[in-house]
This record gives structure tokens, sequence and C-alpha cells, in this order.
């Protein structure tokens, strides 16, 4: 149960004198029931702070809901620690007195060297590392010798042998760090002394007897303890074993026990300043630095298959997508196919095409089922009335390793009536046997090798680019050069002039003599002269640097255009390459859960870890939520931000059009629906039902 501030927290007990038929308040996740609304309110306030802690794993600053899910999680993975461990770690654990840091290790070191049956290994053989299976322990006065199989790579046992435990190594560490701590919080009740909750030590027979040192009852001073022969009164320890808080009173060093606290909380908070973020990301803590993360959107689940289907209905679709152009199949979208696998109308015009160009591309393969389709001299072109044998046929060659039950159904004429999930796997047969076809095959060589091409050029024009960057700058760096000194001439002859100028006044200063009209009739024509180099030469500066202005701007107009056109072909090339190949996924979250974006599509589908579960993101806004959500710190998270940062742009676009495309429809489709009722006729040209109306427009005529 969550901690409430770092403390046990009661929950509220139910109403006396409950009448079924009273109206009552309750809390989702802690079936609290409240008859007062403001007590109600109250309590659910104090479960939406951050001011909860997950017992079992320590994380802080949690609401109770989110610190309920972090213990269901840890707990399930405690439960995955293999039964021969959990006996020795208990005993371990039980009134051990060092930390809890201190006692993973040891107990982590012990793990490395417990052998049992049954266990794969590393094992030394002949100079070389081979891996080997323990058949049997021999039991040894001396050394801990096993009996171990040596597999070869399908895990079979090639021969044995007898090894020492010292040629042995386990392949990984048998149990994490992380889930030790876990588990040494959840089955404690105590720590420091640690002492095991009484279910267990009971059920795995620990000793319940407190070890003399900790009782006091011997005259040594253990870790500084004083015992009862001290003359301190300390509780007897055994007298009460129901008592969960059961204490043991501080040496008379508290004050060095504190500074020792104090050194060792500093150290630890210097050892998380010092972490090289990204780590793992179950490793992640929250932090005072941490920015503020928006809580992460649900995904919409309102998929017309079930669940469990929507992967292999993608997959089906997203081939179909991808290779319409050699199925010779007109695109459609995957709202329209979703609707059309669950009707139960068995003339669907996109069913039957779909079906017809997977047959047809698999005829001309000229394999088994070309072969299975001439037996039966069937004509070549299927048809809207015979596709139903054609894929008989092939269900019948399917037959023999994967049954279907649907034959008879089917070749009654019958195929809408059959289940979504029997419709999706007959597809996801027929994609199958498709995609090993020696025309997919040369198809997909071709595009990887579109795909290789591409990234060379993109490198060798990242190279050039630089190249031609780093020209242009020395040119430029050279024109400023001369340029500087034809404006540092300019200036010099200016300077000079001014200077003579002024030796001309000071020469001229009036005397005896000179006459003084002479002197001013000399000061004019010179000051003459100097105005007209002083306009000359800052002509000249000025067409220098509108020069150079010029040669700036038109080199970066032409670069700006070169680049303009590389983009938009690389562009192009993109996106037709992103129709050709399946796109890989855009990463995985903390949890694992995979993220998909179809352009085609429109959505940002979210696949579970373990793809059972699925839904998707529709909007850009809940794009930019689930955006703010993701923890940088992480491995997974960072490279999953990296990856959407780059591709957002293109991601809102999508999303933001299919928006668009959605209220029109729905416009549309009111205005329809409102059309229909006015004239009393059925609605045929609504977008809900489009799906009714699709067109092969790229069938192959022969």
């Amino acid at each position: 149960m969550p901690l409430y501030k770092k403390k046990s927290f009661l929950l509220s007990e139910p109403p006396e004198n409950l009448d079924p038929r009273d109206e009552v308040f309750q809390v989702r996740f802690t079936k609290e029931i409240f008859k007062d609304y403001e007590n109600y309110l109250k309590r659910l306030n104090i479960y939406r702070q951050r001011i909860w802690t997950c017992k079992i794993t320590g994380k802080i600053n949690l609401t109770y809901e989110e610190a309920l899910v972090s213990e269901n999680r840890a707990t399930e993975k405690v439960q995955q620690i293999p039964e021969v461990f959990i006996v020795p770690i208990l005993e371990t654990v039980q009134y051990s007195t060092l930390n809890l840091q201190d006692l993973v290790n040891e107990i982590h070191s012990k793990l490395q060297k417990l052998l049992y049956e049954g266990v794969e290994l590393n094992g030394q053989k002949e100079k070389s590392v081979c891996t080997c299976k323990i058949l049997k322990v021999l039991k040894n006065s001396q050394d801990n010798l096993y009996e171990v199989g040596w597999l070869d790579e399908n895990k079979k046992v090639m021969h044995t042998s007898t090894v020492n435990s010292d040629d042995l190594a386990y392949k990984k560490p048998p149990v994490s760090k992380i889930m030790l701590k876990s588990f040494i919080r959840e089955s404690s009740s105590q720590s420091c002394p640690w002492i095991v909750n009484e279910k267990l030590a009971h059920k795995h027979r620990l000793p319940i007897e407190l070890p003399k040192e900790l009782c006091g009852n011997t005259n040594g001073n253990i870790r500084g303890c004083k015992t009862k022969e001290d003359g301190k009164n300390i509780p007897d320890l055994r007298g009460n074993r129901n008592n969960k808080k059961r204490k043991i009173m501080i040496l008379d060093n508290s004050e060095d026990l504190g500074e020792k606290s104090k050194k060792l909380k500093k150290g630890e908070i210097e050892a998380k300043k010092c972490i090289k973020y990204p780590i793992e990301d179950c490793l992640v803590e929250p932090s005072a630095d941490d920015p503020i993360f928006t809580d992460r959107p649900l995904p919409s689940r309102d998929f017309k298959v079930p669940m469990d289907c929507v992967g292999d209905l993608l997959m089906v679709w997203d081939f179909c997508s991808s290779f319409k152009r050699v199925l010779h199949l007109f695109p459609f979208s995957f709202e329209d196919f979703e609707k059309a696998i669950c009707e139960k109308e068995s003339s669907l015009v996109l069913i039957l095409e779909t079906h017809s160009a997977l047959l047809n591309f698999l005829m001309k393969d000229e394999r088994e089922y070309y072969i299975a389709v001439q037996k039966k001299k069937r004509k070549s072109k299927i048809t809207r009335i015979t596709w139903i044998d054609y894929l008989c046929d092939f269900l019948e060659i399917c037959d023999k390793s994967k049954p279907f039950t649907c034959l008879s159904t089917i070749k009654r004429g019958h195929y809408g009536l059959l289940d979504v999930h029997v419709k999706i796997r007959i597809l996801h047969e027929l994609v199958s046997e498709a995609i090993t076809t020696n025309v997919i095959r040369e198809k997909l060589d071709e595009y990887v090798e579109k795909h290789r091409v591409l990234m060379a050029r993109k490198r060798e024009e990242g190279r050039l680019k630089k190249q031609e960057e780093s020209a242009i700058n020395r040119k430029l760096v050279l024109g400023n050069g001369k340029n500087d000194m034809e404006i540092s001439s300019i200036q010099g002859n200016h300077k000079f002039n001014e200077t003579h100028l002024q030796n001309g006044v000071e020469d001229h200063k009036p005397n005896g003599n000179y006459d003084t009209e002479n002197r001013r009739k000399k000061l004019e024509v010179y000051s003459k002269k100097t105005n007209k180099q002083n306009e000359i030469s800052s002509k000249t500066v000025h067409k220098v640097d509108d020069s150079i202005r010029s040669k700036k701007e038109n080199m970066k107009d032409v670069q700006s255009l070169v680049n303009s056109t590389c983009e938009h072909k690389k562009e192009n090339f993109e996106n037709e390459m992103e129709e050709k190949l399946r796109k890989n996924s855009l990463g995985n979250d903390r949890d694992y859960n995979r993220y998909l974006f179809f352009q085609r599509d429109g959505r940002l589908f979210i696949e579970s870890s373990d793809s059972k579960n699925w839904g998707y993101y529709t909007t850009k806004e809940e794009l930019d939520a689930f955006m703010g959500s993701l923890n940088p710190k992480g491995e997974r998270e960072r490279a999953l931000k990296l990856r959407m940062e780059e591709q957002y742009t293109r991601i809102s676009s999508v999303l933001q059009k299919r928006c668009r495309n959605i209220a029109q429809r729905t416009q549309l489709e009111e205005t329809v629906v409102r059309r229909s009722t006015r004239v009393t006729a059925q609605p045929r040209d609504s977008p809900a039902t489009a799906f009714r109306r699709y067109v092969n427009k790229w069938k192959s005529d022969t």
C-alpha cells in the first residue's frame, strides 16, 4: 500500500448502517465509500496530491494512483524471481544490520555463485567459452562439482562432462539489483535490523528468534549497542513477535551516527549529481531540476475489429498500401478496411478486390498455389463470381499445416458470415505467402538498394556542402581582405589630404612676410580640393560596401535555391520510399510501448509491449502533450523524443489534415442526412458508407 509522506496510511472504514438505497460516493482505486460528498472530495484531493511514495520501489512525489500502479508493477517483477533464490535471499535479509545498498550488493554477489540444476550458463571448455546446462549437482567435500551438458545451437545436449564451479558463470546476473531492492522492501516489515514478514518467515522456515547480539543477552558490545547488563532499559524484542514495529535502542554514540548519516546523505546526493544521463528508463527518478512534464494523454481505442486483431489487420493493410502498384490494387483507407471486414455482406467490392488481387499475385509466381489451380483446370482470370473457388483452393493448401474450419461456409457463398478473427487470419495467410514470392523479394531488394543509394547520396551531399561552405567562407574572407585594402588606401589618402591641409595651414600662418589676402585664397583652394577628394573617397567606400553586400546576397540566394531544390527532390524521393517500404517504429517509451506512424492513415499508433493492446493519437494537441511527457533522462524515451522532434513537422501536418478531413466529412454526412430526410431517401453518398462504393481503378486486365 502506498505511503503517505513516507508513513503508512489507513483507509477509511465503510459507513455503518448503510442502506442499499442510500446515495454514496466511491473512490475508484481504493473502493472507499462516503456518504458525505465533501468528505469524499477531501479524500480525493489528498489522493491527487504528489505526496505519496511507492512502498516497494521507493519512488516519491507520486499521486496515490501512480504509487499504486508502481507497486503493482514492482510486485509483478518481484514474482519473476526464481523460487530457488527466494530462501537464500530471505536468510541473508533476516536480522541483517546492513543498509539497503550494502545488503543488495551482498545478496547480488552471493546469487552469482549460487548454481542449481536446469540453469543455462557459460562454461569454460578447452580454453573456449561455450553454453552449457547443469544436469546434476555433485556433492564433494572439497570442491563444488557439477555434471553439465554442452549445448549446440538448437539448445540440445551434445555431450556431458564434470566441471568445477570456478569454470561456470551466468550469462547475465540472475536477478537485477533493482528487483532485489523491491523484493527486500516488499518482504520485510522493518529495517535496521531487517526483519522479514512473519508469514514469509514461517513459510520458508526462517529463524524467528532474535540473535543474542541484538537481544542483549551477552556481555559483548555489538556495533556499540548497550546490553541489558549495562543497566540500560532495552526492551526484549522476543516478547512481542506480533508487533511489526519492533525497536532497538540507539547507541550512546548517536552523535557520531548522525554525522555519518549526514555524510552518507551528502554522498548519495553527490552520486546522483554525477549520474550521466541518459540511463535505463526504469532507473530514472524524479529530481528537483526536472522540467514540468505534461500528463500523457490516453490514446483512443475505438477500433471496430477486436483488439487482438488490430496488429494483423494493420499489417495486411500496410502491405496492400505499400505494394499497391504491384498488386494492381487501388489504395483504400484503414477505416474503410475495418468497416468492410466487420460487414456481414459477402459481395463487398473492397473485400472481393483485395482477395482477388492477392490471389492473382500468387498465381503469377507459379509455385504451389499455381500448380494446385492448374490441376483443377481453372481459368487464369479471377472474377467476382469465381474468386470464392480460388480462395478455397488456397485454404485447402494451408489446411495441411493450419486447419481452417470455415471452408464449407465459404463454399456456400457466405464469406461475410465468417467471424472477424477468421477473415483477418485468411488475409494474414495470403499476405504471408505473398511476401515470400520472388516479385516482392526483388521489389524489396530494389527499394533497399534505392534507400542505400539515397543514404550514400545524402552523406556525399553533406560532405560537398561542407566543402562549398568552407570555400565560400574563404572567398569571402579573401574578398573582404582586398576590399579592406582598397578602403584603407582610400582612407589613407583621405588622411594624407587632411594632414597636408593642416600642414598647409600651419605653413601659411600669418606673419609679416605674407599678405593676408594671398593666404586666404590659398586656403580656399586647399579646402575645395580636400572636399572633392573626400566626396570621391566616401563614394568609393560606399560602392565597395554595396558590392560586398550584393555578392553575399547573391551567394546566399544561389545557395538557398540549390538547397531548396535538393531538399524538394529528397522529400519527394523519401515520400516515395516511405510508400514502398514498411516504416520502422519511431521508438519505445519507458514501458516498452511501441509507436508507429502511418502517413497514409494519418494516425500515430501505440502498440503495447505484449502486442495485445493498441491505441492511437489523432490530434496535434495529443501529439504535443505526449512529447511533453517524455523524459529525456531515459534511454528509450530520449531516443523516441529525438525521433519525434525530427518528424514533428510532418506528423503534425498529417494529423491536422486528417482532423480537417474528418470535420468536412462530418459536415457532409449531416448535409446528406438532412437532404435524405427531406426527400425520404437513403443517404447513399454518405462518407460513412464510402467503403461500399470502392472501385479498383488499377485492376489488371490479365
